[in-house]
């Protein structure tokens, strides 16, 4: 018994493209930490590790930009996203490309509504005798791009993007 549309010994040619291309990995790294000091220093440490393992040397390029974007974004979130008794969430997603090797993706969530950093367009520079403020900076710098998205529950998504 056939199917009704579907076609017997025939692939269409997008069915025959990703045949070809063969089976797609997309690699994924998610913790919960403390929204605290050790909490951020904790996932820039398990993120430059877990980049290890996938293929991306300590020391390296990619792991020197990736533990930077992490550590000011997880600093950002046990500073500015903290919430008493709530964690902050680090996802990294290795994600396939066609033309290139692929992308990065670094999200960071936290559970604070209500106080959302200036989006990408809007930053602009601390006076020069601050001590603060320059983390996003150094995400937009190092990034490929970056972005702030609401989280379904409370709280919010900063999303940076590597293109490797």
């Amino acid at each position: 018994m056939a199917f009704p549309g579907a076609t017997v010994g025939r692939m269409s040619a997008q069915a025959a493209s990703r045949a070809a291309q063969g089976p797609v990995t997309v690699r994924m790294f998610t913790q919960r930490f403390s929204a605290t000091r050790r909490g951020a220093r904790l996932a820039r440490y398990l993120a430059v590790q877990q980049l290890d393992v996938w293929g991306f040397p300590y020391g390296g390029e990619v792991s020197d930009a990736v533990g930077l974007i992490v550590g000011e974004l997880a600093a950002n979130a046990a500073t500015h996203g903290r919430v008493p008794g709530r964690d902050f969430e680090l996802r990294l997603t290795k994600l396939p490309g066609s033309a290139r090797p692929g992308t990065l993706r670094i999200e960071v969530a936290d559970t604070r509504t209500g106080k959302y950093p200036p989006p990408p367009g809007a930053l602009a520079p601390p006076p020069p005798d601050s001590e603060t403020g320059r983390g996003l900076l150094l995400v937009a710098a190092l990034a490929s791009c970056w972005t702030v998205l609401d989280r379904p529950r409370a709280g919010k998504v900063v999303r940076a993007e590597l293109h490797l």
